[in-house]
């Protein structure tokens, strides 16, 4: 790479505003039919289009949604769109454009050595800054401040040198993003008029102007506008464009991000397999969770909710086969229980009645498996498995009940084989897979009113009504 502003001039390097490089390579990708952003389903129809068209017009982007929506992941991805690698003059801390420096080191700089001054080169992801809004933020924080340690080293207050600059004049020529905006203070909100207006930041106490190039990204909960404080108006119109974020609006989305984004481990010679039932009854719970009464919809219910549960749903089958010496770990029904621990700190549960935080968990989870059931069975299949329970079948279920013991009752009760095909399990399959599909059958028979269910600790019994 040319190591001189000579150098660089030579190899046919263009200087560029931020807006039109994203733009540039947004449009490359545009023309490919390739995504702004890697990893996040769910918004290909509604929010990429809109994001598409900020970029085009070169717009600052606040986004606005609940939690757990993927928006500081999209910020933090559309550093793809800078270019890999960025000249700067040697040694600045702003990001200083060869051509074009700003700071008083890098004019003194080409004012020496001319077109012999060094340049360095900066990768994409160094191009990016972010902050988290917090009370305490300071202007110092973002645009900059004196530095006391260079004023006694002798430099006075007068010299531009002893400027120690925040962080977003050290993302001079990238994408700076704030997350939940709302809560950094008015006052401080007002130091960002001119970064998105002017283009320029003015630090206290100088008469400089630093016409820094950034593109700004924030993100914020809709909430904030009320709750822990507010976007002043003036930044707000200062803001190109505002989009609007939302939950995955299918289930089958919602449970593509959990296998996609959960750690499922296993452990020395020991796998896991999650069913696809399963996984849609871990998804089916946080669907039916946003439309609760007795879950505070304000607070949300975040997909890392679905993450979480996927994961404790995976754990708790790897602990029963350690404890069982299975080589394959098969969630089940029976792991359901397990997900209280992911899930109420993740739920603001709305009840008039104290401690009942319990009870109403088990009824969502309950919920989602009915529904799971009802969607994936035809009731024609289980009529003849409920009139085999008629005639005095009894089946223990749980946690102690090896995949063997299901196989087995499988082999002799041929009415369940129906019922496991249309959740794609036949009776040659794994024993782990048949022992979930199994108990899945038995507990949506339960909770569709088919079945009586007898628990007592871990240990379940299913047997006719009558």
């Amino acid at each position: 790479m040319p190591t001189t502003i000579d150098e660089l001039r030579a190899s046919g390097w263009e200087s560029v505003p931020v807006r039109d490089e994203v733009r540039r390579n947004a449009l490359v990708r545009m023309r490919a039919s390739e995504p702004l952003f890697e990893g996040v389903l769910g918004y290909e129809d509604t929010v990429a289009p809109q994001l598409e068209l900020a970029i085009l017009a070169g717009h600052d982007v606040v986004f606005l949604g609940e939690r757990g929506q993927a928006k500081t992941r999209m910020i933090r991805s559309l550093t793809g769109l800078l270019d890999e690698w960025m000249p700067i003059i040697a040694g600045s801390e702003i990001n200083d454009d060869p051509y074009n420096p700003i700071s008083a080191y890098a004019k003194n700089l080409v004012a020496e050595h001319g077109e012999d001054t060094k340049v360095s080169w900066v990768n994409r992801d160094a191009r990016y800054g972010e902050k988290l809004a917090t009370p305490d933020t300071s202007i110092a924080d973002l645009i900059g401040e004196v530095d006391p340690i260079k004023v006694a080293e002798g430099r006075y207050l007068s010299d531009e040198l002893t400027i120690h600059y925040g962080m977003v004049p050290r993302t001079n020529r990238g994408i700076f993003a704030i997350n939940e905006l709302p809560d950094l203070a008015e006052r401080i909100q007002v130091g960002l008029l001119n970064v998105l207006e002017e283009r320029d930041v003015q630090i206290r106490g100088f008469k400089i102007r630093l016409p820094i190039d950034v593109m700004l990204f924030a993100s914020a909960n809709p909430e904030d506008y009320t709750n822990r404080g507010r976007i002043i108006t003036p930044l707000k119109d200062r803001f190109g464009a505002q989009i609007r974020t939302h939950y995955p609006l299918e289930v089958g989305i919602e449970q593509d991000i959990a296998e996609q984004e959960a750690n499922v481990l296993g452990a020395d010679g020991v796998d896991i397999k999650v069913p696809d039932f399963m996984g849609t009854i871990i998804a089916m719970f946080s669907q039916i969770a946003r439309q609760s009464a007795h879950v505070n919809q304000r607070s949300g219910v975040s997909v890392r909710l679905t993450i979480a549960n996927y994961e404790t749903l995976a754990a708790s089958a790897l602990h029963r086969a350690i404890r069982t010496g299975q080589s394959v770990a098969v969630p089940r029904v029976c792991d359901l229980d397990s997900l209280a621990s992911s899930t109420m700190g993740k739920l603001e549960i709305e009840s008039m009645d104290e401690g009942r935080d319990g009870e109403i968990v088990k009824t969502l989870i309950d919920t989602a498996v009915l529904t799971v059931f009802r969607d994936a069975v035809d009731p024609a299949d289980y009529t003849a498995l409920v009139a085999a329970f008629d005639e005095d079948l009894v089946v223990d279920a749980g946690d102690d009940v090896s995949p063997d013991a299901y196989v087995a009752l499988v082999n002799k009760v041929p009415e369940l084989v129906a019922c496991l095909k249309w959740i794609g399990i036949t009776p040659t399959d794994a024993p782990g897979e048949v022992a979930s599909g199994v108990e899945f059958i038995l507990e949506g028979l339960h909770l569709a009113k088919k079945l009586n269910k007898a628990s007592q600790g871990k240990k379940s019994v299913y047997q006719s009504k009558g």
